[in-house]
């Protein structure tokens, strides 16, 4: 039987590191090991209705394990060698509905 196992990626974490002359907060991106992250390309008709929706082009969807507590929406991602920008909110299910390891989802969009 074959298991599934996702990639490793890294999230980079927003970390107040100070205040402006407006006393607006500064952040800093702190880089965090997020292993076992499932990444599956979506389908053609997301790419329509997520461009449409928002005018971003989703390219990938990911599936967070169920141990993860970090904050995913609107955050920097990087796998693949390239870097990404989740949008949208992630969505959640019933961890003791599931069989796999995953109950979170989330989209990406390429980052430049």
């Amino acid at each position: 039987m074959a298991l599934l196992k996702g990639i490793t990626i890294t999230l980079y974490d927003k970390v107040q590191t100070g205040t402006d002359a407006f006393n607006a907060p500064i952040y800093a991106e702190k880089p965090i090991i997020v292993r076992n992250v499932l990444v599956s390309p979506v389908s053609s008709d997301d790419i329509v209705d997520a461009t449409q929706l928002n005018g971003k082009k989703s390219v990938y969807e990911l599936c967070i394990p169920k141990s993860d507590k970090h904050i995913w929406e609107d955050m920097t991602l990087e796998f693949f060698g390239e870097k990404w920008r989740t949008f949208g909110f992630s969505t959640s299910y019933i961890e003791n509905l599931l069989p796999l390891a995953w109950n979170k989802k989330i989209k990406v969009v390429r980052y430049e």
